[in-house]
């Protein structure tokens, strides 16, 4: 691998779960997003109110500084919801590769129920479906469908990508 891959997606959608389990497979590092969020930002998505994009600013600046150091290659779980966020990624990472992990909201909220004590709580599902932003032709990624094994989710990003291990 020659370049760092984003598992992005909605809350609930298995960004941690796959993204850790794709760096497994491609050995190497994984990172969890939600582990560089400020406190403020945790707290606040605590409380069930979403994230502007003031909060989210600096925690992107740490993502892409975190891409930068692992462009050679590297995993990082992060919601990347909306372009202009994907686009700040991209200034740090010219080669950065996404991985969008779909899912309908009844699949979504099936995950979300089996994930007790998250952060991040279910009432904001609405917003982060709101707010995603489908990867554009021009961007350089992929989309898995989320209803299957994460397994079955690894291997269809890397029969996309035709990497055979």
């Amino acid at each position: 691998m020659d370049h760092p891959v984003v598992v992005m997606g909605v809350s609930g959608s298995g960004k941690s779960t796959v993204g850790a389990a794709l760096a497994g497979r491609l050995r190497v590092p994984f990172e969890d997003a939600d582990d560089l969020h400020p406190s403020a930002n945790v707290a606040k998505m605590s409380r069930g109110e979403p994230l502007d994009d003031s909060d989210r600013w600096p925690w992107l600046e740490l993502i892409g500084m975190w891409l930068d150091r692992h462009s050679d290659g590297g995993v990082i779980a992060c919601s990347a919801l909306k372009r202009k966020y994907r686009d700040q990624l991209r200034h740090h990472s010219d080669n950065v590769e996404f991985l969008l992990l779909a899912g309908s909201p009844e699949v979504i909220a099936r995950r979300q129920a089996g994930r007790p004590g998250h952060f991040m709580p279910a009432s904001l599902m609405s917003s982060q479906f709101a707010t995603l932003e489908p990867l554009a032709p021009d961007e350089d990624g992929v989309v898995v469908d989320v209803d299957q094994s994460v397994d079955e989710i690894v291997e269809g990003y890397l029969g996309q990508k035709g990497i055979t291990l």
